[in-house]
């Protein structure tokens, strides 16, 4: 392994806290930050804490570890319980793991292997979305994408234009949701109706952009570049 995962600890008693700290610092995949034996204070302070992982307790006083989990934004979770009902919501949260008390330490190695490769998976960006189409699902290849313009027909839905000529009806999505999806640097909006691929401009004005993209007679397609996205698009071109 080439780095560790910074890990937190959570469990209101004691002992099992600190049984739960001896077995993970026996686990050379994973550092430990902090413990905590108080869920609030950990709210209070992880706000300020580096860490990629969390294993908690989920029966706790004042709040549970389901309800603190909701509130973590993107941290990998492993939930410990001594009770075998909080399993399904304890995947819906989308945890790394549910492991039942008393913990073995060969089964929290196979939970903090989990997360080590979730962990790994996320560090190599994706070079396609998954997204919703008038077919169903389609892969979307960052590199074959165009340009996205709103749909005639409906308003809510966008066309994708691809490099193979093909088009994809892109279903019930706005172009703020779609900018979300798309690498930051590769995509731009330039005006209210449309979102361009940085790498099809050719040249560009104070108003309108010349790209490498063909139209039916075989000439270069002009875009509209309002003044509303200008800004943005001419820090990107300079990135």
């Amino acid at each position: 392994m080439n780095h560790k995962l910074k890990c937190v600890l959570l469990d209101d008693e004691l002992p099992g806290l600190t049984y739960l700290r001896m077995l993970c610092e026996q686990i050379p995949t994973i550092e430990i930050v902090r413990a905590f034996n108080n869920p609030l204070l950990f709210l209070e302070e992880s706000k300020n804490l580096d860490f990629d992982l969390v294993i908690l307790d989920i029966e706790m006083p004042g709040i549970s570890g389901l309800d603190v989990a909701h509130l973590l934004d993107k941290k990998a979770i492993i939930f410990t319980t001594a009770y075998k009902d909080y399993a399904a919501d304890a995947f819906d949260i989308d945890a790394i793991d549910y492991i039942r008390k008393p913990i073995q330490k060969e089964r929290l190695e196979k939970a903090i292997e989990k997360a080590f490769k979730q962990q790994k998976n996320l560090s190599i960006p994706k070079n396609f979305i998954n997204i919703n189409t008038n077919k169903g699902k389609a892969v979307l290849f960052f590199d074959q994408l165009q340009y996205i313009t709103t749909a005639e027909i409906d308003k809510r839905d966008k066309l994708a234009f691809l490099s193979n000529g093909k088009q994809l009806v892109i279903k019930n999505t706005s172009f703020e949701q779609l900018l979300e999806l798309l690498p930051e640097n590769d995509f731009c909006r330039i005006n209210k109706k449309e979102i361009l691929a940085i790498k099809m401009v050719r040249y560009y004005a104070s108003d309108e952009i010349t790209t490498a993209i063909l139209n039916s007679q075989n000439n270069d397609l002009v875009f509209t570049l309002s003044e509303t996205y200008r800004a943005d698009f001419l820090i990107k071109l300079n990135k």
